[in-house]
C-alpha cells in the first residue's frame, strides 16, 4: 500500500510540474504582447542595471525558449532571443531576475555559495543515488538476513541522492531572492510603470514555482528511496 501512496504523490507532482512549465510559458507569452513604456530591449536593460550596480559582464543571446540564465563560472548572462532583443514586460522581469543572480554572485550571497558547493555531489546522487539504494536492496535480498551490508549500502544510496534534495532545496531562496532584487531595479530605475508591475510579477511567481515543485518531487523521491532503504535492513 505504502508504494502505491509514494506513486501517487510522484504522479501528482509530475502532473503539478507539467501544469506549471505550461503556465509560465503562457504567462510568458501573454506578457510578452505587452510593451514596456520604457521601450529598451532586455539585453539593454540587462546592461544599464549592471552599470548602475558598477559591474560589466558580457550580455549573450541563446537559442531556445526560456534558457536564459547566469553562468557564475563564466560570468556571463545568457537571454533567450525572446528576451534579448524584446521590450516586453516578460523580457524585462526576465532579464533583471537574472541580473538580480549577478548581485548576488557579487555579493557572495550565502545561498549560492553553498549551492556551487554541494553542486558536484548533487550531479551524482541524482544520477547514480538509486541504482546504489536498490543494489543495497538486491545486496540484502541475496544476503538472507546474514547481516545489514545491504541496508548500509541503500543508505549510502539515500544520503547521496539527500544532497541533490538539498541542492534544490536551497535553490528556491535563491530564486525568490533573484526575482525580488529584479522587480525592485525595475520599479526603481523606473523601467516598468505601477500597471506593468503585476504582470512582471505574474511572470517571475510562474517560474518559482516550477521550482518548489521540483523541489518537492524530489522530496517523494527521498521518501520513497528511504522507504526501500528500510526495506533492506535484515530481510
Amino acid at each position: 500500500m505504502q508504494n502505491y501512496i509514494y506513486l501517487f504523490l510522484l504522479l501528482g507532482v509530475m502532473v503539478l510540474s507539467l501544469i506549471a512549465q505550461t503556465r509560465v510559458q503562457r504567462v510568458f507569452n501573454q506578457y510578452a504582447q505587452v510593451r514596456a513604456n520604457r521601450g529598451i530591449s532586455g539585453a539593454q536593460l540587462a546592461y544599464e542595471l549592471l552599470q548602475k550596480n558598477g559591474l560589466s559582464l558580457p550580455i549573450q543571446p541563446v537559442q531556445g525558449q526560456l534558457t536564459d540564465h547566469y553562468n557564475p563560472k563564466t560570468q556571463t548572462v545568457g537571454l533567450s532571443e525572446a528576451v534579448y532583443g524584446s521590450n516586453s514586460v516578460s523580457a524585462y522581469a526576465v532579464a533583471a531576475h537574472e541580473i538580480g543572480h549577478v548581485l548576488q554572485h557579487n555579493e557572495d550571497y550565502a545561498p549560492m555559495k553553498l549551492r556551487s558547493v554541494i553542486l558536484p555531489v548533487a550531479n551524482i546522487g541524482s544520477r547514480v543515488g538509486p541504482f546504489i539504494v536498490l543494489g543495497g536492496l538486491l545486496i540484502a535480498v541475496l544476503a538472507q538476513g546474514s547481516g545489514n551490508l545491504g541496508f548500509y549500502i541503500a543508505i549510502g544510496g539515500v544520503a547521496l541522492y539527500a544532497m541533490m534534495f538539498l541542492f534544490q532545496l536551497v535553490t528556491l531562496p535563491i530564486e525568490f531572492n533573484a526575482s525580488k532584487r529584479g522587480l525592485q531595479m525595475l520599479t526603481d530605475g523606473g523601467y516598468i510603470t505601477d500597471d506593468e508591475l503585476p504582470g512582471a510579477k505574474k511572470m517571475l511567481n510562474a517560474a518559482a514555482m516550477t521550482y518548489v515543485l521540483a523541489t518537492l518531487g524530489s522530496f517523494v523521491t527521498l521518501l520513497r528511496l528511504l522507504s526501500i532503504a528500510s526495506g533492506a535492513r535484515r530481510r
